[in-house]
């Protein structure tokens, strides 16, 4: 991990000098993971801002609390640490200063994901500094994933798959959709054990599923992200599954999503289902390199129009280290796919206050069309119990 991430940074660095970009500062935790190889457990939302400084010409610079920087020298490659205090003269911002240096004609910032307060330093210290966008430049780097990374996120599909069977499992009559939320957590916590150590880089790598799981069962279906409640099922209630903030390995996040009923399906529930499966199918059906990012989106939206259904949903959404990456399979993106893409794909139907139908998958383009990563039966799926 630690020896691509390097290498990551090596790239990115030749990008810069290429662009005459001098120096840029990251914030964003993905971004970080991606460069650096490491990530805290507490984070902005504490006002303890971590930060990762490259220059196009000299050795990257990591900027951590004190506390966090024992681990943080363990699990990155990085050999330049410099750590700041709550209290004190030693504070981020003098550290930042010092590294940044005095009235850079330009700096370049994450400029959609850098922390308020980070931003509002830099504005009022660097007025006449010009801040501009390092994300496009490393988001491209990150639309192609290794075989490395397809490699992490082949793992976390197996992991996917374990707490897609636990869901399955826990659903019966009169059982809570707490109690499914649990089993999930417990089936990918088990499964993502297997893939780790306790040496090394490994050992900083928590097992652990947690987020608060997305889960909606009977006419709630149609709020797409309502979380797990004490709800106990009941016959015929649909049960909708999402993944998308759970599956997440090595920072590597996946999305995957499923509808079970319980006990049997109405006509109309099995209706809207199929209609999703179906639009879902076909979008995948139609992936391969040289489509265009939005004609996916267009092969599923035929569909519903074709089974009298609306939807305002994207198709589906590049997948990696970050939740959202480019490009997105909507009207719109006109971008070509290539082999090593990844994306969640998605078919999702709501029927107001009734039910739903929706199923996703992740995948990766290859050379004549694309594999799975994750993989549950896409079908009309009943509870076993």
């Amino acid at each position: 991990m630690l020896e691509e991430a390097k290498i990551r940074t090596q790239i990115l660095q030749q990008k810069m000098r290429e662009k005459s970009i001098r120096k840029a500062v990251f914030t964003d935790e993905s971004s970080i993971a991606y460069l650096a190889g490491f990530w805290g457990y507490l984070g902005i939302e504490f006002g303890r801002p971590t930060m990762l400084v490259v220059d196009a010409d000299e050795a990257p610079v990591v900027v951590t609390p004190l506390m966090e920087s024992e681990m943080v020298r363990e699990m990155t490659w990085v050999e330049d640490i410099r750590v700041w205090e709550d209290a004190g003269q030693r504070s981020w911002a003098r550290v930042l200063s010092e590294i940044v240096g005095e009235n850079p004609q330009s700096l370049w910032i994450e400029r959609n994901h850098i922390p308020a307060i980070v931003r509002n330093f830099l504005d009022d210290s660097y007025a006449d500094t010009k801040l501009q966008d390092i994300s496009p430049v490393l988001g491209e780097q990150r639309v192609i994933k290794t075989p490395f990374e397809i490699d992490v996120m082949k793992q976390a599909g197996l992991i996917a798959q374990a707490m897609m069977a636990a869901a399955h499992n826990s659903l019966a009559e009169g059982a809570h959709e707490y109690e499914s939320a649990i089993a999930v957590i417990e089936a990918g916590s088990r499964e993502a054990a297997k893939f780790l150590t306790d040496r090394g880089w490994d050992r900083f790598v928590s097992p652990m599923i947690h987020n608060l799981q997305i889960l909606q069962s009977g006419a709630d279906t149609s709020m797409v992200h309502r979380r797990a409640s004490v709800k106990a099922y009941e016959k015929y209630d649909p049960v909708y599954f999402c993944f998308c903030n759970m599956v997440q390995f090595k920072q590597y996040k996946l999305g995957f999503d499923r509808m079970f009923h319980v006990g049997a399906v109405t006509d109309e529930a099995a209706r809207v289902q199929e209609a999703a499966i179906a639009a879902q199918q076909a979008a995948i059906a139609s992936i391969r390199p040289g489509v265009l990012a939005e004609d996916v989106a267009a092969a599923a939206n035929a569909v519903y129009q074709q089974r009298g259904y609306e939807t305002g949903y994207r198709t589906g959404r590049s997948i990696g280290v970050a939740y959202l990456e480019a490009p997105e399979l909507k009207a719109g993106d006109t971008t070509p796919l290539q082999t090593g893409m990844t994306f969640a794909v998605d078919g999702g139907i709501s029927i107001d206050g009734a039910t739903a139908g929706r199923i996703g998958d992740s995948i990766v383009v290859t050379d004549d069309g694309f594999d799975y990563f994750t993989n549950y039966p896409r079908e009309i799926l009943l509870s076993h119990g």
